[in-house]
């Protein structure tokens, strides 16, 4: 049923719009996701949405510890609808919560962070395994429980007075540089073809005005025939 639903509202949008859906989930990837542990200033946050689902990189872990996570739109442009954001802030150290079930989904917890075991992000390796690349706060960067729970290290290399880029740039650069390195790799970094249905349903129904009618509707087409 779910395919048919599928075909019946992907008609109701323009042939453009579905050729995209159907052209950009084979670009999506979660062999990188983004973790952004209490990113507090709005247009910091927009700004990294914007380049990961310009990336391709298709979800995003929020840790919301200290600061409530807030996205500007003028900034955005609508990038958010388009990704799978996921919050932490139910638990005593939401940190860890989001760390821990990272892990247990078999990424590698690479913190952005000055480490005396850090490598430039150019030189980590995208064919050992999925990545979670963790980014803190505009002032003080990642909390101390982040880095201790952290696998790898990385930083940019800077050439400047300035002791490091803000932290939406920062993510593009990153994100650029991995996805890059990812896509030319042999590592199978598609989303599985569930994964897929699953997402081009999701665009489908955010598309659409009123989907829920829509599919209403084609519930009691097909419940008659």
């Amino acid at each position: 049923m779910q395919q048919e639903l599928y075909a019946y509202l992907a008609n109701c949008i323009s042939e453009n719009r579905k050729n995209r859906i159907e052209s950009l989930v084979q670009q999506r990837t979660r062999y990188l996701t983004i973790v952004l542990e209490d990113i507090f200033q709005p247009h910091n946050a927009s700004a990294v949405l914007r380049s990961a689902e310009g990336f391709g990189v298709q979800d995003i872990h929020i840790i919301e510890n200290k600061n409530t996570y807030s996205v500007n739109p003028d900034v955005a442009l609508g990038s958010a609808k388009w990704l799978t954001l996921q919050k932490y802030r139910r638990h005593e150290n939401n940190t860890m919560a989001c760390i821990t079930n990272l892990k247990a989904q078999g990424y590698r917890i690479v913190a952005t962070t000055p480490h005396t075991d850090d490598c430039f992000v150019s030189e980590l390796d995208v064919t050992k395994g999925k990545i979670a690349l963790l980014f803190g706060t505009e002032l003080e960067g990642l909390s101390k429980d982040a880095i201790a729970a952290a696998d790898e290290y990385v930083r940019i290399p800077m050439y400047g007075f300035t002791e490091s880029f803000n932290i939406s740039v920062s993510a593009a650069l990153c994100m650029y540089d991995l996805t890059e390195r990812i896509r030319k790799s042999d590592v199978d970094w598609k989303l599985r073809e569930e994964e897929q249905f699953e997402l081009k349903m999701a665009w489908v129904r955010k598309t659409l005005q009123r989907a829920d009618l829509l599919e209403a509707e084609f519930m009691k087409t097909y419940k008659s025939e």
